[in-house]
């Protein structure tokens, strides 16, 4: 046998049990297994976030037989459920908050805007002003097409009223009229538009 052969150089001999090198890492933590303990089983109520080290047969056996709830009621059971919908935080009913202060509306001061502005800057600028003018202001009605052309024939706008509408019209109806110039009727299509724009007025209920 030719011991300087190339193919001794390529001769390999497993070591042994005793020369293995220790695992790495944590070992299995059930008493007299030395397998190392690469999984994680938690350690249950009352110790979140705490796990034991086990062996891939030991977590097996651990977790087959695991129950967090045990030792509990039925009732403390279905109230934790109940709680850990919520994340187990406390809440109460819309309006009855108790670290919330009700606005007593008697001892503070009256505003005229719908922000707080404690500082006053705002009111000092006359915005809080402009908004209670606004407020106070009546919005004018919202008309048709027919109907605001009817009152810009007799000269009026959105705001005016029955009254005003019905003066406004016999005021025209005599300004216009044939007898008012001598019988002259240059002044009939005037007149005429006039009479419409009354009676489109008095169908929509204005006068």
């Amino acid at each position: 046998m030719d011991f300087n052969s190339p193919f001794f150089d390529r001769i390999r001999i497993r070591p042994s049990c005793e020369e293995a090198s220790a695992p790495e890492g944590p070992l299995c933590e059930r008493g007299g297994c030395g397998q190392p303990g690469d999984h994680r089983a938690p350690k249950g109520r009352g110790r979140e976030g705490q796990y034991w080290r086990f062996c891939l047969a030991h977590v097996r056996e651990y977790n087959a037989s695991y129950n967090y709830f045990a030792g509990m009621s039925d009732d403390a059971v279905v109230a934790y459920q109940k709680d850990a919908v919520i994340g187990h935080r406390p809440t109460w009913a819309m309006g009855v908050n108790p670290a919330g202060k009700p606005r007593d509306a008697e001892k503070a001061p009256p505003r005229d805007w719908d922000f707080s502005d404690p500082l006053g800057v705002l009111r000092e600028e006359g915005i809080g002003e402009a908004q209670r003018r606004r407020r106070a202001e009546p919005v004018p009605p919202r008309y048709s097409g027919p109907v605001r052309k009817a009152l810009d024939v007799l000269g009026l706008d959105e705001t005016a009223d029955a009254a005003a509408i019905r003066s406004q019209y016999k005021t025209l109806v005599k300004k216009f009229h044939p007898d008012a110039h001598g019988g002259d009727r240059s002044f009939e299509d005037r007149l005429r538009d006039i009479i419409r724009a009354h009676d489109t007025l008095k169908a929509a209920g204005l006068c």
